[in-house]
């Protein structure tokens, strides 16, 4: 291949509460806002929360929400809505499977599907709280 290509900048997720979505995903994933998108003080208004935020990931990809007014959530596995975007992320082993797992809960996902006791590919699927289907695997 020759010349320069585009390089992924961050993966945008759309949501009808920006600001929910990004708490869970900040608390899921340890994450931290980019200056000046941080939650305001209780009882102030939230305008970057009601339009865009970022969390920065030192390790790797960014995570964007963008403000919609409407969000068919998947219905996948079954038919009608698509889950048309997943976020596929590692923990060291089972034993971490399981306490992501609790974490995961404890924040706001749903389970969808476990293969958690899989001898080849251990791994549980959720759904966010705006209905993002994620899987957690042991990689």
């Amino acid at each position: 291949m020759t010349g320069a290509v585009p390089t992924i900048r961050q993966v945008v997720l759309d949501t009808t509460d920006a600001r929910g979505l990004a708490e869970f995903y900040r608390e899921l994933f340890g994450l931290r806002y980019r200056p000046g998108d941080e939650p305001p003080p209780s009882g102030a208004p939230d305008p970057r929360g009601a339009d865009w935020l970022v969390l920065r990931n030192p390790g790797g990809v960014p995570l964007a929400f963008q403000q919609v007014e409407t969000l068919p959530a998947s219905t996948w596995p079954g038919d009608g809505v698509p889950q048309q975007l997943h976020l596929d992320t590692t923990v060291p082993d089972a034993a971490e499977l399981d306490r992501q797992h609790e974490r995961a809960l404890a924040l706001g996902a749903r389970l969808l599907a476990d293969r958690s006791h899989d001898a080849e590919e251990p791994l549980r699927v959720y759904t966010d709280p705006a209905g993002h289907p994620f899987c957690v695997f042991v990689g």
